[in-house]
């Protein structure tokens, strides 16, 4: 079965499932044990605080309640950070984007649960593709041209 993420979606998916998404500043923020039975994946748009999952802290929190539902701690599961690019390069410039702060937001709360990120593929211009059949490779991520 694939999994399609929007953004503000969250899921829980199992070994043999796929999950893809297209990133632009969006994040995807990927929570897996380290046997790789399972996954939480979140597509999130805002860094922080919000009512919706398409906010950072809402995300999380969502995909820690999907995981524990079936019997995994968070806090054990290792990550992977996606996305964060800068898409709007000729009016954006520097380090100030809504992209890079997306990134920062979302490293620093998985350095705060101690969760460690396994790999990340962020910033840049552009958007990229994002695909994960559960188990036991890396989730296959190709940056596109803005």
């Amino acid at each position: 079965m694939t999994h399609v993420l929007h953004p503000g979606d969250v899921v829980c998916v199992d070994r043999g499932e796929r999950v893809e998404t297209l990133l632009g500043s969006c994040v995807a923020v990927v929570l897996t044990d380290a046997r790789r039975s399972i996954a939480a994946v979140c597509h999130l748009v805002h860094a922080g605080d919000g009512a919706t999952t398409a906010h950072g802290a809402a995300a999380l929190h969502a995909m820690e309640g999907l995981l524990g539902a079936r019997g995994f701690n968070a806090q054990h599961c290792e990550a992977y950070v996606y996305g964060g690019g800068n898409m709007f390069p000729a009016l954006v410039t520097g380090t100030h984007h809504v992209g890079l702060s997306n990134v920062r937001w979302a490293l620093a709360e998985l350095a705060d649960r101690g969760v460690p990120v396994l790999a990340q593929d962020v910033g840049g211009d552009g958007y990229r593709r994002f695909a994960w059949t559960v188990g036991p490779g890396a989730p296959e991520v190709r940056q596109m041209p803005g």
